[in-house]
């Protein structure tokens, strides 16, 4: 790293300490939790960034936007660090945007809507929109650390998504600002399905700087646990919840035994042998639940409020990749796929892979619902790992009997991210970032136009 680079960087910023150069805190501002994946863990464990700069505004952002071309230095945008697929990794040094202290929440509208900064993080926002009458449509199981513009760029959905979709979905992402890497940087209003060009991305197309986030009214929520004898029950139960109207949940999730013991923390709510369903109900429901669940051979084993982000237990911290990192703890070789089911065909879909690959895979079911209003049986199961072949062989399987797969073993957005099959991502990347500059690498799809 060159003294013209902190310089050039320092003199684009209103107070210098927001130029960040120690080695130890560019490493850590360089990482994520890539090393759920031992394939990732393997490829990018020794990338890092040259500096890091924490704008406040978005004048701080088109400056160093400026600066990045007129130098050529990529820039790697960076949320609260929370993803899982090395997004916010810089596999070619450079600039490392850290954007979390634009983290003010400017209004929520009277019909719901939050009008924020991206760095906001996502328990702050759910707090506050509580206070107004309305929650957040859904969240990742890193709600503490999350912010809004990483969730957009890098995440796809969570707890509440059993109701309200992906990000994708139902209009949730109304609309945003984004910053672009164009010979003059520029702000650009995108609203409608014009976000698609940027949501979802990882930062290689645009730099979102305002977001226009849809919410939902809030509701009385309550957390439930129920132990069946066997997966199939635990299943058959919670899809019906999950999939019928009558149920108003936030929260449908079902872990196959051993699953359970690896949540230490909560080891009350553990049947010894039980594949365990976990469901967040609206709270008026939950003595109905409860009967339902006995009814189906289920035996509960918790049931209590939930009264927000800093809830004793929360049982979300053990649900969508939380799940994923509580198995880590217990055995390193776990590790995970990203998986869609059918919602028709899950049920032999699980047994071929049963009769396939053992117990070397473990069922972990998150419900969804799509764009359509089906109810999906969306998926993290725990692989143990057995080396790159063994993984890319469950992969390809799964595609073979009809399994949706997001890689989560590939640094790029082609096979990682759900890339869109129109090309909006890539047609935004060469509308936007020419020179190739935003998260260079994780769009292999992109070729940068020849300079002159």
């Amino acid at each position: 790293m060159t003294e013209s680079l902190i310089l050039g960087l320092t003199n684009l910023i209103a107070d210098a300490a927001r130029v960040l150069t120690a080695p130890a805190v560019v490493q850590k501002l360089s990482k994520d939790f890539f090393w759920y994946s031992p394939i990732l863990k393997k490829q990018l464990e020794s990338k890092v960034g040259d500096i890091v700069v924490q704008p406040v505004n978005v004048d701080e952002v088109l400056a160093v936007a400026r600066f990045a071309i007129l130098n050529k230095i990529p820039i790697t945008l960076r949320g609260a660090g929370t993803g899982n697929y090395g997004q916010c990794i810089p596999l070619q040094g450079g600039i490392i945007l850290d954007l979390s202290l634009m983290d003010k929440l400017e209004s929520i509208t009277p019909d719901g809507v939050a009008i924020c900064q991206p760095g906001l993080r996502l328990a702050a926002l759910e707090t506050e929109a509580v206070q107004q009458g309305w929650e957040l449509r859904m969240y990742p199981s890193t709600l503490a650390k999350a912010s809004v513009g990483g969730f957009l760029g890098g995440g796809s959905g969570g707890i509440g998504s059993v109701t309200h979709g992906t990000l994708r979905d139902f209009d949730t992402v109304r609309a945003f600002e984004v910053v672009t890497l164009e010979a003059e940087p520029r702000v650009v209003l995108h609203e409608g399905p014009a976000v698609h060009e940027i949501l979802h991305a990882w930062g290689t197309n645009g730099i979102i700087t305002r977001i226009w986030f849809a919410l939902t009214p809030a509701k009385q929520w309550s957390q439930f646990t129920a132990a069946f004898d066997t997966f199939d029950h635990a299943f058959l139960f919670s899809q019906q919840i999950a999939e019928s109207a009558d149920w108003s949940k936030r929260l449908v999730t079902v872990f196959e035994w051993p699953i359970p013991t690896f949540f230490t923390p909560v080891k009350q709510i553990v049947a010894k042998d039980k594949s365990l369903a976990l469901i967040m109900i609206e709270s008026s429901q939950l003595q109905r639940l409860t009967e339902s669940a006995k009814a189906a051979g289920g035996e509960v084993t918790f049931s209590g409020p939930y009264t927000g982000p800093r809830t004793q237990p929360l049982l979300s911290d053990y649900t969508w990749n939380h799940t994923t990192l509580w198995a880590i703890k217990a055995d390193p070789q776990w590790t995970y796929i990203q998986a869609g089911f059918s919602p028709t065909d899950c049920m032999n879909q699980f047994r071929l892979l049963r009769a396939r690959f053992g117990d070397k895979i473990l069922f972990h079911i998150e419900f969804m619902r799509n764009a359509d209003g089906l109810t999906i049986p969306g998926a993290i199961p725990l692989v143990y790992y057995n080396g790159e072949e063994h993984m890319n062989e469950l992969i390809t399987y799964c595609r073979e009997i009809g399994v949706f797969i997001a890689n989560p073993h590939v640094n790029y957005l082609e096979d990682a991210g759900r890339f869109r099959a129109d090309n909006i991502q890539l047609k935004a990347k060469h509308k936007y970032d020419p020179l190739g500059l935003l998260n260079p690498g994780k769009m292999i799809s992109f070729h940068p136009e020849p300079q002159a």
